[in-house]
């Protein structure tokens, strides 16, 4: 049997990427039609932007690695079929440009998440181990300015994790939280972890009871623990979301 050819780095992109939407739309993260995720492509000795992205009106239950849109720098569809909508565009890109480190970007109204977005000084609390794991890595814009209708818009939602290099995660007040990392992998199992983080406090806030704050200390160690494993567990436990969920 002669084996398949590998891969290339894009159609890997385009494989996990579209993966990343059925996941997302199988652990309800998805908002209609209306959210979006992006890939920066290697673009080889270039030094021109190339990223991966949705298409607007693409039902993520539906999505395949087929219907992504290759766009430059400025927005402008170089592969596919359809529309880039325009706030996908204007968080994507600059969020791209913010961090290096950030290949994958997840933009999502996930409802737990979201809801700590709607509350007067809500943060995500140190009050569980899955917390932890984002000790040190969220950042909170929280000025919400409408929708992300103009550049100058995204490049304000992007400061946050351009003017901190550690910011992974953003919540973004009465609007929904950002998921980058240096994978769809790694930025995908942040996300699904950052929701099971926020349902969980949003579930011990229902009691009306304190939250129990884990010591600083303990934090910090739990966060080491958990980073020192992170970039395999996450790769792990994509593909194995992929192999039970996903049929390409």
């Amino acid at each position: 049997m002669l084996d398949k050819p590998a891969k290339t780095t894009i159609e890997q992109d385009r494989i996990d990427l579209a993966a990343a939407f059925r996941l997302a739309y199988h652990f309800d993260f998805h908002e209609g039609i209306c959210n979006h995720f992006s890939v920066q492509c290697d673009s080889g000795d270039s030094n021109e932007e190339r990223y991966l992205i949705n298409a607007y009106g693409v039902h993520w239950s539906q999505m395949t690695p087929q219907s992504l849109l290759l766009i430059d720098g400025e927005g402008n569809v170089l592969e596919g079929d359809g529309e880039l909508e325009e706030s996908a565009r204007n968080i994507h890109i600059h969020s791209h440009r913010a961090n290096p480190r950030h290949k994958a970007i997840l933009h999502t109204h996930m409802p737990y998440a979201t809801a700590l977005t709607m509350l007067e000084g809500g943060k995500l609390e140190m009050a569980h181990q899955t917390a932890c794991r984002f000790y040190g890595r969220v950042g909170y814009d929280d000025n919400f300015s409408g929708l992300v209708h103009s550049d100058d818009e995204g490049k304000r939602i992007a400061s946050a994790t351009k003017n901190d290099q550690h910011i992974d995660i953003v919540f973004l007040a009465n609007h929904g939280v950002v998921s980058s990392g240096a994978s769809v992998a790694k930025a995908f199992d942040d996300l699904y972890y950052l929701e099971r983080a926020c349902r969980q406090q949003v579930l011990a806030m229902s009691t009306g009871m304190p939250l129990k704050i884990i010591p600083d200390e303990v934090i910090k160690t739990t966060a080491r623990q958990i980073d020192s494993h992170v970039e395999y567990f996450s790769k792990q436990h994509f593909e194995s979301l992929k192999r039970v969920f996903v049929n390409f």
